[in-house]
């Protein structure tokens, strides 16, 4: 059985117009490999530490493969383009647990 996968994206936005369209484009591609959005822009409230995300998102894959197979996708190639041109990310993928 796959275990989930999850994609954490800290981003600084550069671009609010082009953005808008990024924002418009990325979810159905998210979508179409299985993934979904668990966090999206909304206040961040750091614990500890000085991390200082400006812009956060947090994905659900059903697999780490799944997750490279969306980000290199040719249905995403033209957003991902738009989130290069419009923000500067720090992106990672991290493997997530099975229940029990």
């Amino acid at each position: 059985m796959p275990v989930p996968a999850y994609v954490i994206n800290d981003m600084e936005i550069t671009d609010p117009l082009r953005f808008e369209e990024y924002k418009r484009l990325s979810p159905p591609t998210v979508a179409a490999y299985g993934g979904r959005f668990l966090a999206r822009g909304g206040e961040v409230s750091p614990l500890e530490g000085d991390w200082q995300p400006k812009r956060l998102v947090m994905l659900e894959f059903p697999s780490v493969a799944q997750a490279h197979a969306w980000l290199n996708s040719p249905e995403y190639a033209p957003a991902r383009r738009l989130r290069q041109l419009s923000a500067n990310s720090r992106m990672v993928v991290i493997d997530g647990m099975l229940p029990g």
